[in-house]
């Protein structure tokens, strides 16, 4: 028996059906698009995910280790104020307390080596005992012990 075709029915198919028993070359397009369009959406993502980081990265920031944290928790929490937070970090420019404390604390080592040479005299420390001569008294202009 001979498969009959309707009668409203084309003549002949379209080229994107499938013949039986081949396989359908469309849907493997499309699932190759799918793939590729899922992963792309992905890295994209991602890439705008780690903004913040990149850019506090970029310019040597101080509070880079705060930024990258922010980060994860946005990723992970998906709260974007984390990631918002990050952002904002990451371009306003903290002032450097780090190169003030440690021009202190150099000339704080600075004074200390130069009394240690004159003779320690650091809280705690106490100076080194000397026997004291005696006191001289002026009488007249000669000078006398006591």
């Amino acid at each position: 028996m001979a498969a009959q075709m309707h009668p409203e029915a084309v003549g002949h198919p379209p080229a994107y059906f499938a013949e039986p028993g081949s396989s359908d070359v469309v849907m493997l397009i499309i699932a190759a698009v799918l793939v590729f369009s899922v992963l792309g959406t992905g890295l994209l993502f991602l890439r705008l995910h780690t903004l913040p980081e990149r850019i506090a990265h970029k310019r040597q920031k101080l509070q880079f280790e705060i930024v990258a944290v922010l980060g994860l928790l946005a990723l992970f929490t998906h709260i974007h104020w984390f990631w918002i937070a990050g952002l904002i970090l990451a371009l306003v420019d903290l002032p450097d307390f780090t190169g003030m404390f440690r021009r202190i604390a150099g000339s704080l080592d600075d004074i200390a080596t130069n009394t240690a040479a004159i003779g320690d005299r650091r809280p705690g420390r106490h100076a080194p005992v000397t026997k004291r001569e005696p006191e001289r008294t002026s009488i007249e202009g000669k000078l006398t012990d006591a």
